[in-house]
């Protein structure tokens, strides 16, 4: 028997509601879940974390990344878009500080379909409907061409590279417009064997935790389908 809480997620003082469905027994193996089911599973382990727990992962994150030769390397010249975190996502903030040469692009989403890309400046965030910050629309807009790497959340993500996002699609949309080197970021409990995905997903070059840098480099053969079929008399 399933049972339905609602999660609340407190960002600036904006509430952002997240159903969560698990089971209150024996519950059943990942990979027999289907994409909402695993939403709901993922964010409702993730709102559980402490403050501290956020906080150490997260530091941890953003020590990894600052030290990744990828960025350190071209701390001056690189474009990087980011996230605002929110409702205990890894909180990346820190890295505007450890590398201010960096040119760091934060997202705006502009409707139900898309995201639109904007100059980060701290002084211009506002919140969003949703809970989380987002900058200014008056803020300069910057093309998904020209982004070197993208610093990807998501609910979880799998070894294989795919991702599990809240079910907008908007990163999904994004993505495939822009030939940057794609890291999606997460804590360690949040990376899988494998995840459920299709056609219109779209896979990561690396994925980072506190306690590694996965490197994606080769692909399933076909994409699994969730959940399996039942057997056929």
């Amino acid at each position: 028997v399933f049972n339905v809480t609602t999660l609340i997620c407190h960002a600036t003082s904006v509430t952002y509601k997240v159903e969560s469905i698990f089971e209150a027994e024996n519950q059943r193996p990942l990979i027999l879940m289907d994409k909402q089911t695993l939403r709901s599973h993922f964010a409702h382990l993730r709102q559980a974390l402490s403050p501290q727990e956020v906080v150490t992962a997260s530091a941890a994150v953003c020590r990894r990344l600052a030290a990744w030769s990828p960025i350190a390397s071209r701390q001056s010249s690189i474009s990087i878009l980011t996230y605002l975190a929110f409702c205990n996502e890894i909180d990346l903030a820190t890295l505007f500080d450890t590398l201010p040469q960096a040119h760091w692009v934060v997202p705006r989403i502009i409707d139900d379909n898309g995201m639109m890309l904007h100059i980060y400046d701290p002084a211009r965030l506002v919140p969003h409907r949703f809970g989380m910050l987002e900058p200014a629309p008056d803020l300069p807009i910057v093309d998904p061409a020209t982004l070197d790497l993208v610093l990807t959340p998501g609910v979880a993500f799998d070894r294989n590279g795919w991702r599990l996002g809240f079910g907008g699609g908007y990163y999904d949309r994004l993505l495939p417009a822009t030939t940057a080197m794609r890291v999606g970021v997460t804590y360690d409990e949040f990376v899988v064997d494998t995840l459920p995905h299709n056609e219109h997903d779209q896979r990561m070059d690396w994925v980072v935790t506190p306690s590694e840098m996965i490197h994606i480099i080769t692909a399933p053969a076909s994409p699994p389908v969730y959940p399996p079929p039942a057997p056929t008399a």
